[in-house]
């Protein structure tokens, strides 16, 4: 499973943004460090279902009439202070709880209401702009005082008559989630010595930002845009980064005016349809949150999830499935399985997410919606049903 670790300063909102996304009960208040140890829970991605492709909707437990749900792991944790990567704060806490995260949303206090410790000031008094390399900076600073740390080690190695620095270093690294290939990546477009031990801190430095950039991409959610500035989210909007207006608290309540019957509203949707069993203040309420959707497409909780996953870490939905003809499983379930594969994965690839004896027993697969056999090169597409053919 994916994991999405929230980051940010404290008091930003990452609790209320956790909760909103994946219900579960956290501590949500109005000072830093509510959160001392980490939650974990289930949060999902939206996309279209392959059912809406068929005359009737499938009865899949994660898809509402056509929008499909695919679990992700959610991660929240301490926020992060000036200095963290030296310890302050619970910075080191938090660091190394990101190391098993695939991508991070960072969750940032558009209204400019709490400081650079995330201590609540007035509206518009704290510039939120100054939040977002404050993040990155503290992560790759952190990074690369491992990579100091842990330097002396690849000098040792590189002794050795057999020494690659490709090997050397995605060992140290791998405690980080980067891979052979994103180390390989990355020193193809480093200037370095060949020689580890005429390394200085630059080169470190510069080989630490670039593995957390490419192993720990960053979207930005602009939260509590209900009371921010208009300025304050155009300006985050302007910047060179990916960045989602958000409501943490507008989706919360959305989620559990829904589950009371008071909304018609799925995660995800930029539109809501008010009861008739609401009184005045939930009507005003609810009315009031509307309107900050309509402005910016949503709540963007569920934009950033998606916006994490599908275009950052560029992953598409696949549907394995037994039947090609109905799209089902052998117990006559319509699509009853999702799983998320990155760009460029095969039907083999989908053979071993399902199971590892289904991926060493491929034979072959069909594509259902086209009816057609494809070969084991074959690139899965966003929503593509495949029948998998396998000896176990």
């Amino acid at each position: 499973m994916l994991s999405i670790a929230l980051a940010g300063k404290p008091n930003a909102g990452k609790s209320t943004f956790y909760t909103a996304a994946t219900m579960a009960d956290v501590d949500v208040a109005n000072y830093p460090f509510t959160t001392i140890d980490a939650n974990r829970g289930v949060s999902y991605v939206r996309t279209e279902c392959p059912c809406l492709e068929r005359d009737e909707r499938c009865n899949a437990d994660n898809c509402e009439d056509g929008k499909r749900y695919v679990p992700i792991e959610l991660l929240d944790v301490a926020g992060l202070v000036p200095g963290a990567h030296e310890g302050k704060g619970l910075g080191n806490q938090f660091l190394d709880e990101l190391t098993n995260a695939d991508v991070i949303v960072n969750v940032v206090d558009a209204s400019g209401g709490t400081n650079e410790k995330g201590e609540p000031v007035d509206i518009g008094e704290h510039d939120p702009l100054e939040d977002i390399d404050f993040i990155e900076e503290e992560m790759d600073l952190w990074l690369a005082g491992i990579v100091e740390r842990n330097w002396e080690s690849v000098e040792r190695k590189s002794r050795s008559p057999d020494f690659d620095i490709d090997d050397a270093l995605a060992e140290m690294l791998s405690g980080f989630g980067a891979s052979p290939k994103q180390i390989a990546i990355v020193l193809r477009d480093l200037d370095y010595p060949d020689d580890p031990i005429q390394w200085d801190d630059e080169h470190r430095e510069a080989l630490a930002r670039d593995v957390r950039q490419r192993t720990k991409p960053i979207v930005v959610a602009a939260n509590k845009i209900d009371i921010a500035p208009e300025k304050n989210v155009e300006r985050l909007l302007e910047l060179d980064k990916p960045v989602i207006p958000t409501t943490a608290e507008g989706e919360l309540a959305l989620r559990r005016a829904a589950d009371n019957g008071l909304v018609d509203y799925d995660p995800g949707d930029e539109t809501i349809a008010i009861g008739d069993d609401v009184n005045d203040a939930q009507r005003d309420a609810l009315e009031d949150l509307a309107d900050t959707m309509a402005e910016w497409n949503g709540t963007g909780v569920q934009a950033a999830l998606d916006y994490a996953v599908y275009d950052l870490l560029e992953h598409i939905t696949a549907y394995p499935v037994e039947d090609a003809a109905k799209w089902s499983d052998g117990s006559g379930n319509i699509l009853p399985d999702a799983f998320l594969l990155p760009d460029g994965s095969t039907p083999v690839d989908l053979a071993y997410a399902v199971h590892s004896d289904i991926g060493d027993g491929y034979l072959h697969a069909v594509n259902a919606k086209s009816n057609r056999e494809v070969g084991e090169d074959y690139e899965l597409e966003e929503g593509d049903v495949i029948k998998i053919v396998s000896t176990n």
